[in-house]
């Protein structure tokens, strides 16, 4: 049975398109709407998934990338905190 792997993926819109990434995998892809950016990104990680496969990588890809292995299934690391900071001279250094 092929595992399932759970990622984490962001959308942004910039200028007339919306470009998705999945950054624990540096894997991107684009659309003009959400779901087909979403799809075209689905896509994307199908392809670069099935490709680590073929050359016997995925595993130590996923492990170097920070995936846990949860029974059959890879699961993306989830962070602890997510935010915004200021850095630079409009910063504050506290």
């Amino acid at each position: 049975m092929k595992p399932s792997i759970i990622v984490r993926v962001e959308i942004y819109k910039e200028g007339d398109v919306y470009v998705g990434i999945c950054p624990d995998l540096d894997v991107s892809s684009f659309g003009e709407t959400v779901d087909e950016t979403r799809q075209s990104l689905r896509e994307a990680l199908d392809a670069f998934f099935e490709a680590s496969e073929e050359m016997g990588t995925l595993d130590d890809i996923l492990e170097e990338a920070g995936f846990v292995r949860d029974g059959s299934n890879w699961l993306a690391r989830q962070p602890v905190s997510i935010g915004l900071v200021p850095v630079g001279e409009g910063g504050s250094a506290r």
